[in-house]
């Protein structure tokens, strides 16, 4: 981006400005800027070269082309006055001096495509008008000269007819107003009018939202209160029919051993409902604590082998956890990342009648890994997939209706992941299995990342469940 300078003009009197503006016109219509754009740049130039003049006595204006994107006709207007006081003010229409200063330069911005100025008390004032010229020129050496040599015919100056040019450009604008005003008089009472329903539109609906706003936090607030009083009479049926069935009370009869295991089943269910909706009105109320652990993911194996063992389900299924390769120490929220890969193995065993659930851990590049749980299972339709990640859905399927859940497993477990820096994919193909993958931080944002290797040279554990 360059600049070419064109002309100067010095502000030595009342001649110059009127100079000036005669140079700004012609100017613009050699770059073939339409006349109200004429008009425009000249009277802005007029304007500010006036001020200089008769506040500041004395003043240069410099006409440049600026090859930007897009192309622009500028003036630079400087002097070395005292300044303009309360230059912000006088931009932002805060303040016009009792001289009147302040109208011109305000109403020369309205009228340029670009402007800039700045002012203090020791070097005086620079004020720079800009005109974007139109799409179809180019700033070239032949337009340049084309510019120059259009301006030295005009070496001499006429001012009254400067001032008649003047007086007829003021005429057709003032015309061309008058046809238009009856127009911009209908478009302001209907702009009123509208403005009036925007204002109560916005008002109805900022009140709307400040209501529902409360209403949410109240939500939130109450659900994760509840977290005492719904677990500890859930807890008590489920120790109760524990017991129970564990004969404490004496023998049972084949008819109450199944209306126990039913009631303790039930319970379940519900208590891994509780368990989930509460969990999610806590991400939603911020009130999760992220707990940084350090740990293997040998040892996370462990610890899901030991929640799926007691699990019964036919022989047909087999739950195996593949060996982990060399990986990091992870620094994350291990209960977190559990519970995310407990909803995908349940969720892998509830779908797959026959075959295998497979659980991996693989790195991702050097500071990232995944775990994945593949299954064998019924597979989800692909226009389906989307959809498990909203809350309470559950898709239609035979082993749908035999197999009840919460169906907020997975949406669950999604912000977990996001909480802790990852996310979910999935894949999955009808009648072929579904693979569900969580990629995290190694080490969780804010943990130190110098961790030791760890290395695993064992066999994969195969089990029934």
């Amino acid at each position: 981006m360059s600049t070419t300078t064109l002309l100067s003009v010095e502000l030595l009197s009342e001649h110059d400005v009127v100079l000036a503006r005669q140079r700004a016109r012609q100017l613009a219509a050699e770059l073939e800027l339409d006349c109200q754009d004429q008009t425009r740049f000249a009277t802005a130039v007029s304007e500010i070269a006036r001020n200089a003049h008769q506040y500041a006595h004395g003043g240069r204006v410099e006409f440049l082309l600026d090859d930007a994107s897009p192309p622009m006709l500028v003036a630079r207007i400087t002097d070395r006055g005292p300044g303009i006081p309360r230059l912000t003010d006088v931009l932002d229409g805060r303040y016009i001096s009792s001289t009147g200063l302040g109208v011109g330069i305000t109403g020369a911005r309205r009228l340029a495509d670009d402007f800039s100025a700045r002012s203090s008390p020791n070097e005086g004032t620079e004020i720079v008008l800009g005109k974007r010229l139109p799409a179809g020129v180019r700033i070239t050496p032949a337009v340049i000269n084309a510019a120059i040599r259009a301006l030295a015919p005009a070496s001499s100056l006429d001012p009254l007819m400067e001032v008649q040019q003047q007086s007829q450009e003021l005429l057709r604008t003032l015309a061309h107003l008058r046809e238009k005003q009856i127009d911009s008089d209908r478009l302001a009472q209907e702009l009123a009018e509208t403005n009036r329903g925007v204002l109560a539109l916005y008002a109805e609906l900022d009140e709307r939202a400040l209501y529902l706003e409360r209403a949410n936090e109240l939500k939130t607030r109450f659900l994760s209160d509840l977290n005492h009083e719904i677990r500890t009479p859930l807890n008590a049926v489920r120790n109760v029919a524990r017991l129970l069935l564990d004969g404490y009370e004496g023998p049972l009869t084949d008819r109450h051993r199944k209306a126990i295991e039913m009631m303790r089943n039930s319970t379940d269910m519900l208590a891994d409902l509780v368990n989930d909706w509460l969990d999610l009105a806590k991400i939603e109320a911020g009130r999760t604590e992220i707990r940084v652990d350090t740990f293997t993911a040998d040892g996370l194996w462990g610890a899901l082998r030991g929640v799926f063992r007691p699990i019964e389900t036919d022989d047909a299924v087999w739950l195996i956890f593949e060996p982990p390769p060399p990986l990091p120490m992870l620094q994350t929220d291990e209960s977190k990342v559990a519970q995310i890969l407990r909803n995908f193995i349940s969720n892998a065993l509830k779908f797959t009648e026959r075959g295998e659930v497979r659980v991996a851990a693989s790195p991702v590049g050097e500071d990232m890994i995944r775990f994945s749980v593949t299954d064998s299972g019924i597979g989800i339709p692909p226009e389906h997939v989307g959809r498990v990640f909203e809350e309470f859905v559950q898709l239609e399927s035979p082993v749908q209706r035999r197999v009840k859940g919460t169906g907020l497993g997975l949406p669950l477990s999604r912000r977990l992941a996001r909480l802790l820096g990852g996310d979910i994919t999935v894949e999955s193909e009808v009648g072929r299995g579904s693979v569900f993958s969580v990629v995290l931080p190694i080490v969780y944002a804010g943990g130190d990342a110098t961790v030791p290797r760890q290395s695993n040279e064992s066999s994969a554990e195969v089990s029934h469940v």
